[in-house]
């Protein structure tokens, strides 16, 4: 394929992809959809005919956006808010998908036929949320949540990533390995949160450091030292046995609440750099999707879909919030939300890199089951969130006059 052939489909498939915005913002659907849509409808066995079945490098590029994707939604964060319901986010965040994950694992197990070990891993593989795209169903309806359901499900969704990473890649190991250490496991646990948190912390001072001392001539250069930071903030977390994905997070959450030159410009410019990364990741994990080999999944994922909506994830909500006075309704309405996103479908692809002998029907069944889940559960939001009567006056923000310069003809 040549470079002309190449750039124009970057340059098609980017414009599809923001036409899709406008249809999401139009109508209840995630955005994530239509992307993913878009990736299969361009694969091989789309109008398209691309032949793409690179999993290493899909999961790379999975890998990549979902770092800038994690500190942007760190840096949109609101602590003051959020910080109300640090317990809260932290348990739903660790044990919330711990729990999740057992509990879709046993029906797994049951549906599937797996051992017990593969049932978990399919667990652990879509415990996590995606509150963005339950936030985008809200934006484009013009409806808000009461008090303490935003902020408490961005907390949760933004920290609960590295605990699913840490399970799927614990129980790839234990897969792979002949003489499984269940303390080893626990111990590795707490050594992957501490060292990501602690990194994470060091490169905020960092960060704010040097910006404040370069005192760089040119504004554009600002966001590209945030880039290289969260780059090395990633890196390092990993190279000292840490959590990447956590250290990018706090990283996220600590730069959106500290002072420093041209934050704004860092931020619009993240703001965008992640809504390239969406983009890419989507098309390029549908890119690997063949339809064919997930259409004869369709009656066990739904029925995996239904438990993991109708039984794990409330189950988990409502045990992880018991010491918390939260009603009922707001507890249903956090359980329902849970609906899945880009997380589960990278994690997909790290069996195939493991070479673990299920992994085409671990990534099918979960690319399903994540289809399933921002289709059922993104389209009703509206209505659920006005049933329970959770639903508060939706703020609108204040849109400024497009920035200008005007230039004298000479």
């Amino acid at each position: 394929m040549s470079l002309e052939t190449v750039l124009l489909w970057v340059g098609v498939l980017l414009f599809l992809s923001i036409l899709s915005i406008k249809l999401s913002d139009r109508s209840a659907i995630p955005v994530l959809l239509f992307f993913l849509i878009i990736g299969m409808l361009v694969g091989s066995e789309g109008l398209g005919g691309i032949h793409f079945d690179n999993a290493q490098l899909a999961k790379s590029i999975g890998i990549v956006s979902l770092i800038f994707i994690i500190f942007s939604g760190g840096l949109n964060t609101s602590w003051k808010e959020s910080r109300k319901y640090l317990a809260q986010g932290i348990i739903l965040s660790t044990l919330g998908v711990l729990l999740t994950a057992v509990t879709t694992g046993f029906f797994a197990v049951w549906i599937f036929k797996f051992t017990i070990l593969e049932g978990m891993l399919i667990g652990a593989i879509i415990s996590s949320t995606d509150a963005a795209a339950v936030f985008a169903v809200l934006k484009s309806k013009k409806i808000s949540l009461k008090a303490p359901l935003k902020p408490l499900l961005e907390l949760e969704s933004g920290s609960n990533d590295p605990m699913a990473v840490f399970l799927t890649l614990g129980l790839i190991s234990i897969m792979k390995s002949n003489n499984p250490n269940v303390i080893s496991f626990v111990l590795g646990f707490i050594m992957d949160m501490a060292v990501g948190a602690l990194v994470g912390f060091m490169m905020v001072k960092t960060i704010t450091f040097m910006v404040k001392k370069l005192k760089l001539d040119y504004e554009g250069l600002y966001p590209i030292i945030t880039i290289s930071m969260v780059l090395l903030a990633y890196v390092i977390a990993v190279a000292l046995k840490g959590n990447g994905i956590l250290a990018v997070y706090i990283t996220g959450v600590g730069l959106g609440q500290a002072e420093y030159i041209n934050k704004k410009t860092i931020i619009k410019f993240h703001d965008g750099l992640a809504w390239i990364s969406q983009i890419a990741m989507f098309v390029t994990l549908g890119l690997l999707v063949y339809p064919s080999h997930v259409i004869p999944l369709i009656g066990k994922g739904l029925l995996l879909t239904l438990i993991l909506m109708l039984i794990a994830r409330p189950i988990s909500v409502y045990l992880c919030l018991l010491p918390f006075r939260i009603g009922l309704g707001k507890k249903i309405m956090i359980a329902w939300v849970g609906l899945r996103g880009a997380v589960p479908i990278i994690l997909a692809t790290f069996p195939f890199t493991a070479g673990l002998p299920l992994a085409d029907a671990y990534f099918n069944i979960v690319f399903f089951v994540v289809v399933a889940s921002v289709f059922i559960q993104g389209t009703s939001i509206p209505f659920v969130s006005k049933l329970l009567n959770v639903t508060a006056p939706f703020s609108k923000k204040i849109r400024h006059p497009i920035e200008f310069e005007k230039n004298d003809l000479l």
